[in-house]
C-alpha cells in the first residue's frame, strides 16, 4: 500500500528542523520537551539492508563451500574452477555499472527488488548445472543481479540518514556480508551430505523471495514514509542541502574523488573475493578438512569479520563525536584497518589451522571495517543522485580486480600449488590503497561537480 505524501505542515516543519538543528515536532518552550530526540525508524530500513546482504553472500558462498565437493564429481581442474568464478566477477562487473545507474534512474525501491528477484532466480538455477559452461551461466547470471545490492543499499543510507550516522548504518548493513557467510557453512554442507548438493543452491531461494514482498511493502522515501515523524525526518535531512543534479559518468570520472574510490575497491576487494571464494578449497587441500570439518574454522572467520564491519562503522562516528574533523576519523580509521591486515602474508608459514585462522580471522576483520568506511566515503565525497553511480563504478573496478585475482590463483596453484604469493599481494594492497587515497582526497572535500 502506498504512504501518504508529506503534507505542507510537516514539510515545512522538517525543513525548519534541518535548518535550526531543532525537531520539527519539539514542544514549544525551555522545558524538558523541548529537545525531543527523533524516532528511530530509520534504523529498521538498515535491518532490511542488513537481511538482503546476509541473503545475498548465502547465494554466492554456495559454491565455494562445495567446490572441492564439485571439483572431485565433475573433475574440475583449478583453472577450470578459476574460469567459473571469473564468469561471476565478469557479470558482477558488468551489472554494477548498468546497476548502479538503472537504481539511480528507477529509485533505490524497484531497483533493489529487480536486482534480488534476478539473483534468486539464478542461485537456484545453479542446481541445474552439470558442465563447466552451464555453472559459468549460472554464475554469470547470479553476478548480474547480486550487482545490484551494494549500489542500492548505498543509496538507501544515503537517504535515510545523516552523514554523521552513515558509517555506522553501512558498517552495520555490511556486516550481514559476514553473517550470510557464516550461516552458509554452517547450513550448506550438512545439506549437500543429507539431500544432495543441489539443494545447497536451492534453499535460499525462499528467504529471496519473502525479502523482496517485505521490501516493495515497506521501503518509501523518508518524505513519504506514514512511519517517520517530523523530528526523524529533520534529523535525517539535518545536513546542508545538496544539489539535485543529474551527474553522467562522463562528468564522474575526471574527478580525484571517484578515482580514489575506484582505486581503493580495485586494490582491496580482489582479498575479499579471494578469502570468500578459495578459503573453503585452501582448508580442503591444506589442512584436509572435510567439508563438514571446515564449518567452524569459517563460521569463526567470518564472525570475526561481522566484528570488524561494525567496529570499522563505530570508530569514526566515536572519533567525530571527540571533535575530530570529518577527514582525519575516516582515514584514521581507514590507517587501522589497512595495518591489521598486513599479518596475513605470514599465513602459509604457519603450522596448525587455528594459528591460520586467528590471522585471517585479523584480515576479514580489517577489510569489512575498511570496506564500511570505503563505501561511507562516496556519500562524503558525492551528492546522492550521483551515489548509486559511484558505487556502481568502483565496485565495477573490484569485480574486475576480483575477476584478475581469480584468474591469477588459479594459475598459480596449477603451476605452484602455492598460496603464499597471494596471501603477499593481499598483505600490502590496502596500505597502498590508503596512500593513494590520502593522496587523491588529502582534505576530504565534496566533488564540485557541474550540472549534466
Amino acid at each position: 500500500m502506498s504512504a501518504p505524501p508529506p503534507t505542507p505542515d510537516r514539510a515545512a516543519g522538517a525543513a525548519a528542523g534541518a535548518a535550526t538543528g531543532v525537531p520539527a515536532d519539539a514542544p514549544a518552550g525551555g522545558g524538558p520537551g523541548a529537545a525531543q530526540r527523533p524516532g528511530h525508524y530509520r534504523w529498521s530500513i538498515c535491518a532490511l539492508l542488513f537481511f538482503a546482504t546476509t541473503i545475498n553472500y548465502m547465494d554466492r558462498q554456495v559454491l565455494g563451500l562445495l567446490a572441492p565437493l564439485l571439483q572431485t564429481k565433475f573433475h574440475w581442474s583449478q583453472l577450470q574452477y578459476g574460469y567459473i568464478i571469473m564468469a561471476f566477477q565478469a557479470a558482477y562487473a558488468i551489472g554494477l555499472l548498468s546497476m548502479g545507474r538503472l537504481i539511480d534512474r528507477i529509485g533505490t525501491r524497484l531497483g533493489y527488488a529487480i536486482s534480488i528477484a534476478i539473483w534468486s532466480v539464478s542461485a537456484m538455477g545453479h542446481a541445474l548445472a552439470n558442465t563447466v559452461f552451464e555453472f559459468g551461466v549460472a554464475r554469470f547470471c547470479l553476478g548480474l543481479g547480486e550487482a545490484g545490492n551494494f549500489p542500492a543499499a548505498i543509496k538507501a543510507v544515503a537517504e535515510w540518514f545523516p552523514k554523521k550516522e552513515r558509517a555506522l548504518a553501512t558498517g552495520i548493513f555490511n556486516s550481514g556480508t559476514n553473517v550470510g557467510a557464516t550461516i552458509a557453512p554452517l547450513v550448506v554442507p550438512w545439506i549437500a551430505v543429507h539431500w544432495g548438493w543441489r539443494f545447497g543452491f536451492l534453499f535460499t531461494g525462499f528467504f529471496s523471495a519473502i525479502w523482496v514482498v517485505c521490501w516493495l511493502i515497506i521501503y518509501r522515501l523518508p518524505e513519504r514514509h506514514q512511519r517517520v515523524r517530523a523530528a526523524e525526518l529533520a534529523y535525517i535531512r539535518s545536513d546542508p542541502p545538496e544539489p539535485k543534479v543529474r551527474v553522467p559518468w562522463a562528468r564522474l570520472l575526471p574527478h580525484r574523488e571517484t578515482w580514489a574510490f575506484i582505486l581503493g575497491k580495485f586494490l582491496t576487494d580482489p582479498v575479499w573475493w579471494f578469502l570468500l571464494f578459495w578459503l573453503p578449497k585452501y582448508l580442503n587441500q591444506k589442512e584436509h578438512l572435510s567439508l563438514l570439518a571446515m564449518g567452524l574454522p569459517l563460521v569463526v572467520i567470518y564472525n570475526a569479520a561481522s566484528v570488524g564491519s561494525i567496529f570499522g562503522g563505530w570508530l569514526p562516528e566515536r572519533l567525530l563525536a571527540r571533535g575530530w574533523p570529518l577527514n582525519r576519523a575516516r582515514k584514521t580509521a581507514m590507517l587501522v584497518c589497512a595495518l591489521a591486515v598486513v599479518p596475513i602474508f605470514a599465513v602459509g608459514d604457519i603450522r596448525g589451522v587455528w594459528g591460520q585462522i586467528a590471522l585471517l580471522s585479523l584480515a576479514a576483520a580489517a577489510h569489512q571495517g575498511w570496506s564500511a568506511n570505503l563505501f561511507t566515503l562516496v556519500s562524503d565525497l558525492f551528492p546522492r543522485p550521483a551515489v548509486a553511480s559511484v558505487v556502481g563504478i568502483g565496485g565495477f573496478a573490484g569485480a574486475i580486480g576480483g575477476m584478475l585475482i581469480a584468474g591469477f590463483t588459479g594459475w598459480v596453484l596449477q603451476t605452484t600449488n602455492s598460496y603464499v604469493p597471494v596471501f603477499t599481494m593481499a598483505a600490502g594492497a590496502y596500505v597502498v590503497s590508503w596512500l593513494i587515497i590520502q593522496r587523491l582526497t588529502p582534505r576530504l572535500e565534496p566533488a564540485k561537480l557541474p550540472a549534466a
